[in-house]
């Protein structure tokens, strides 16, 4: 104690030693001392220096802390001292104490942690320290191995898969009775379940799930406070991308076990929700969508949608939605979480159609979030994730979008007037927000996607712009709209992708549409523009698309409008070249990336609203098959029309067109067919993708339970092999036994046979 009073207490000030100095000689002491009370007393002035003088403990004392780590396991109060000091050091956080030292770098803790794991015993040392159950010790660990997971975290979880029973220890610590030690553990494990899909599943089948639903309900449920959020990103951060997790999770009827949470008191109207409410009713709706998000495979989805549905999940989620007093985040977030529940799910899809809106009269939900969707005052996401709900309830679903267009075609009873989906889509597609007119278009184009039928059902809609002139059908509002110079760029680029949509494999629509007056002439007159503006030039290329279309799908019925008209003009207009640089300005535009990337709509603000995913997955499969056609039909074309042909030549030329129109329907169909092959296609290697990810999960939960079955029969395993080398024995001696009775019945066969030979050669010399 004389030491350090000399060092750190001395009323001297010429003779006092520098902050260096002092804890060189602190260092040494605890190098050098014998007295496990001097080397404690040195290590407590280091962490008390460690904060204002971090560099110079780091640099200098690392080695010696480390050296206390490995001798001094005993005393529990040096080892907390000392898991404090290196804490301090490797921190990634600055202190006030060292504000004001040019030394220290903003990166200081991340270099001193690169010292610390460069040997991995150290890292092994720290976990091991895990076990001990003085507050202390175990407490001081945890944070140390936090600090060093924030500064490194690839390099500390290749260290913690190589460690035997790591992630068992970090495990057990959520059993701690002291919370502290149990919240800043679930901290720790947030930040090691990151991206490693390893630990993600050793950690799973440490029996993770039980225990956070047990911290979940012993806080709260969603009334609790943060330590549920909490539990709530680490199960995310299980479920995420882990197909392996996410079966686990379902099977392990975890999902049952979320359902009471998202039930809502009936006082939530009138009382509202806390701020930790919403902050865990938002994490426990990521949880749900990890599990049925469209990227994961199809097995799973189908399997949870079907388990949120049979347990009242579903029923929850849509209270949640009618419900009043929800914040709008929430809402959001619950619409897309719904969405994703029902999409592809049949019985659904069907129960969706079923709820209705505490309002009066009552309405269907669908109808109530189609109007929130077509409003303009409403938020921006909650509309968008209204659409994602929306085109969700329609994908592959026929019989909703049978029942949307019907909403729009005449009726022959006499009923009750109604505001009806298809009424809302038709307004914001012709109000004057240019939004609503974009959400409408896709609204509209998704109850058409692979559904011929109704593609052709809608040409019988008409509309009635004003009370004085004549019902016009929808087809041609939509065209003499794209064709009114004050349209904006979003309305355009919405009616443009409906029109694709629309007139896609559907020759019919296809005649119709070349019928409306200036179609042809519009898209030309588009194509060959020379705005030189983003989003001018993904108009240009969606018209170069819709142009493609036309000539595609054409049944060649229609006088003037035929392929070879369209292409020749084409040709002469704009030129194959500049054609195929206009289609090409559709996937060059930022929005098409990032639309075909996921389903879901992701915008910050509404002019980010351009394309939208079912649309790029068509432009995807017919842009090539589009520029072949064209190229095909356009080299010829100059020295077909530069023939003079003679009338006898005319018919046979005719002939000859009526037999390659016959061969081109044809060749539609055979393409038609290949289409639906390439689904199929598609379909069974998918479907092969998920034998095969189940297969690997199979494998791991078998390694798993081979590893187990290992570590719990090793006190068994020899007294084992004895046992099954006596049985060996003892069936290897029946089955000799066996083998010689046979033999021995063979060999008295076989001498009977010989007795009787003998017996019938001499009969047969006593008869010659």
């Amino acid at each position: 104690m004389n030491f350090l009073k000399s060092v750190l207490g001395s009323a001297e000030t010429d003779n006092e030693p520098s902050g260096a100095e002092t804890v060189e000689r602190l260092v040494d002491r605890v190098e050098s001392s014998t007295m496990l009370e001097d080397r404690r007393d040195a290590v407590r002035a280091l962490k008390a220096l460690s904060k204002k003088y971090r560099v110079e403990v780091g640099a200098q004392g690392m080695n010696a802390l480390i050296q206390v780590l490995e001798n001094d396991r005993s005393d529990p109060e040096i080892l907390g001292f000392t898991l404090d000091t290196l804490c301090n050091i490797i921190s990634p956080d600055q202190f006030e104490e060292e504000l004001d030292n040019p030394m220290v770098t903003c990166n200081i803790g991340e270099q001193f942690t690169e010292m610390f794991i460069k040997r991995t015993e150290n890292v092994s040392l720290v976990l091991g320290y895990l076990e001990e159950y003085d507050f202390r010790v175990r407490w001081s660990a945890v944070k140390l191995l936090t600090g060093l997971v924030e500064n490194k975290v690839k390099e500390i979880q290749e260290v913690v898969l190589v460690s035997p029973m790591a992630v068992s220890k970090l495990m057990d610590l959520l059993n701690d009775s002291r919370e502290v030690i149990r919240n800043d553990a679930l901290l720790l494990l947030i930040q090691l379940t990151k991206g490693n899909a390893n630990i993600q599943k050793i950690v799973a089948f440490e029996n993770a799930f039980d225990r956070l639903m047990d911290v979940i309900v012993e806080e709260g449920c969603s009334d609790g406070g943060i330590i549920v959020k909490d539990c709530l990103i680490l199960m995310l951060n299980l479920l995420k991308n882990n197909s392996s997790n996410q079966q686990f999770f379902k099977e392990g009827s975890y999902i049952q076990r979320l359902a009471p949470m998202f039930l809502l008191p009936p006082e939530i109207e009138e009382t509202g929700m806390t701020a930790e409410k919403v902050s865990n009713l938002h994490c426990m709706l990521q949880v749900l969508r990890a599990l049925i998000t469209p990227s994961n495979s199809q097995q799973v989805i189908s399997s949870c949608q079907k388990t949120i549905r049979i347990c009242g999940l579903l029923e929850a989620l849509c209270n949640i939605l009618m419900g009043s007093g929800i914040p709008s985040d929430i809402l959001t977030e619950t619409l897309n979480t719904v969405g994703e529940a029902i999409r592809n799910e049949p019985e659904s899809q069907k129960y969706f159609e079923t709820v209705m809106a505490p309002s009066t009269p009552p309405r269907p939900a669908i109808i109530v979030l189609l109007m929130s969707m077509v409003n303009d005052k409403q938020p921006l996401s909650l509309r968008c994730a209204v659409l994602y709900c929306f085109e969700c309830y329609l994908y592959r679903n026929d019989v909703g979008q049978t029942a949307l267009i019907q909403t729009l075609l005449p009726s022959s009873t006499d009923q009750v007037p109604t505001l009806t989906a298809g009424q809302l889509l038709c307004g914001g597609l012709f109000s004057n927000d240019s939004v609503s007119n974009w959400f409408s278009s896709v609204g509209l184009m998704h109850g058409l996607i692979e559904n011929q039928p109704q593609k052709e059902q809608l040409l019988r809609v008409l509309l009635a712009t004003s009370p004085d002139s004549a019902p016009i059908s929808l087809l041609t509002q939509c065209t003499t709209l794209l064709q009114k110079p004050n349209c904006k760029a979003q309305s355009k680029i919405g009616l443009l992708m409906l029109l694709s949509v629309w007139l896609s494999y559907t020759q019919v629509v296809v005649k119709s549409f070349l019928n409306s007056q200036g179609t042809v002439a519009f898209l030309i007159a588009q194509i060959c523009a020379n705005e030189h503006d983003e989003n001018e030039y993904l108009i240009q290329g969606l018209c170069a698309f819709l142009m493609g279309i036309c000539i595609q799908f054409n049944d060649n019925t229609e006088p003037n409008c035929r392929k070879e008209d369209l292409c020749n003009l084409l040709l002469k207009r704009i030129g194959l070249e500049t054609y195929n640089g206009k289609l090409g300005e559709v996937s060059k535009h930022e929005s098409y990336s990032k639309a075909a990337k996921q389903p879901q709509l992701r915008v910050k603000t509404s002019t980010d609203l351009f394309l939208d995913y079912e649309f790029c997955r068509l432009f995807k499969s017919l842009e090539a098959i589009i520029i072949k056609t064209v190229h095909g039909m356009g080299s010829g074309v100059t020295s077909i029309t530069e023939l003079t042909l003679s009338q006898e030549a005319t018919g046979i030329v005719s002939q000859y067109k009526d037999v390659i129109r016959d061969q081109d329907l044809k060749i539609q169909q055979l393409t038609r067919d290949l289409t639906n092959m390439t689904k199929e296609n598609e379909e069974l290697t998918r479907k092969l993708e998920e034998v095969q990810n189940l297969n690997i999960q199979l494998s791991d939960q078998n390694t798993l339970l081979k590893a187990q079955l290992t570590a719990t029969s090793n006190g068994n395993s020899s007294g084992q092999v004895t046992q099954n080398e006596q049985n060996t024995q003892t069936t290897e001696s029946c089955t000799e036994n066996n083998n010689k009775k046979e033999n021995e019945e063979h060999l008295l066969e076989l001498e009977k046979l010989r007795k009787d030979q003998e017996d019938l050669l001499e009969l047969l010399a006593d008869q010659v």
